[in-house]
């Protein structure tokens, strides 16, 4: 084909058959139209048909044709950039779509500091009584649409309203001063609200910035002390939840910590709640949230069960006691 054959005026707007870029990667990869029929499974004529009506397509040569060898042309080399990724990405979604076909599944969206610090550690136990189902946990601070996306349930942190209706609230929650038990061996007295201005006080970067994460600040533990000005001795900023408890644990400082977060941390002794006369509350709570094509699918039923036990276990050991206008039910949901 001459150049003239490529003119713009001939350009085509319509999508490319997959197969074409199927046979365009077996020759790019090959450089020989022979080896690339024989991966295909087809002729060699066949995969020349395919070439040139992809580059009949595309507007511009891809390959240069010498006598005995082919070459990609800087067009040819930029779609392979391109293409080759992306035909691996679809073949890769294929594959595990056809790996799940019937399989019973969970899909769980909920943000990282939850998935790490209270699910994950207890899915052991409903793995090991439901080996048949299988889970996906998508943690990321995006809120996922549960009626338009493939997730079958959101765990989410809110306030009570409509991003919470008809939504089980799991737990609420208190914020309280921990440490770990070594950082108290300082020496450093901490036997009132103003002494914890010798440590250093580890709080989130953005608690500012946000309307909601101001409940979870020290500046509002502070307030509600009546110690407004008080400043530490340093601040630390981290950007998670699990990033200030690791940091606590670490003996890096003093946490104000959600306490649904590090109920674990504290029975074990980990980590020791300093003050305890003087927790706060937060208006935020822990929600479970089920699609409305998934919950009555017996694998969400049963792993929605199970949620509510772990929940429960987790209202008595942090002293939670809910609303009950607020605690709706998955019965005949």
């Amino acid at each position: 084909m001459t150049s003239a054959e490529y003119s713009p005026a001939v350009l085509r707007t319509r999508p490319v058959a997959t197969g074409h870029w199927r046979a365009f990667l077996a020759v790019a990869k090959h450089l020989n139209f022979r080896a690339a029929a024989d991966e295909l499974a087809l002729t060699q004529s066949a995969v020349s048909r395919q070439i040139q009506a992809l580059e009949e397509e595309v507007g511009v040569p891809l390959f240069l044709r010498h006598t005995r060898a082919v070459e990609l042309t800087s067009a040819g080399a930029q779609l392979q950039r391109a293409v080759g990724p992306a035909l691996e990405r679809m073949d890769a979604a294929v594959r595990l779509v056809r790996q799940t076909a019937g399989r019973r599944s969970v899909a769980i969206t909920t943000w990282a500091s939850f998935a790490s610090m209270w699910l994950i550690p207890r899915m052991e136990e409903f793995q090991r009584d439901n080996p048949g189902i299988d889970i996906r946990i998508d943690a990321s601070d995006a809120q996922v649409d549960l009626d338009t996306s493939d997730v079958d349930l959101a765990l989410r942190y809110a306030m009570p309203g409509g991003a919470t209706q008809g939504g089980v609230r799991l737990f609420g929650e208190q914020l309280a001063v921990v440490a770990s038990p070594w950082l108290l061996k300082s020496g450093k007295p901490l036997r009132t609200p103003a002494d914890v201005a010798q440590f250093t006080l580890i709080e989130a970067g953005d608690a500012h910035r946000t309307h909601y994460l101001e409940y979870l600040s020290w500046r509002r533990w502070f307030d509600s002390r009546d110690l407004a000005k008080l400043q530490p001795q340093r601040w630390l900023y981290f950007n998670y939840a699990h990033q200030i408890v690791q940091a606590a644990l670490a003996g890096q400082g003093l946490a104000l910590a959600r306490m649904p977060l590090i109920a674990d941390a504290l029975a074990a002794g980990d980590l020791v709640e300093v003050l305890p006369g003087h927790r706060i509350d937060s208006p935020l709570a822990y929600w479970l949230m089920v699609g409305p094509r998934s919950a009555q699918r017996p694998e969400i039923k049963a792993f929605c069960a199970w949620l509510q036990v772990q929940a429960e276990a987790t209202r008595q050991a942090i002293g939670d006691v809910p609303d009950p206008d607020l605690n709706d039910n998955l019965d005949g949901a």
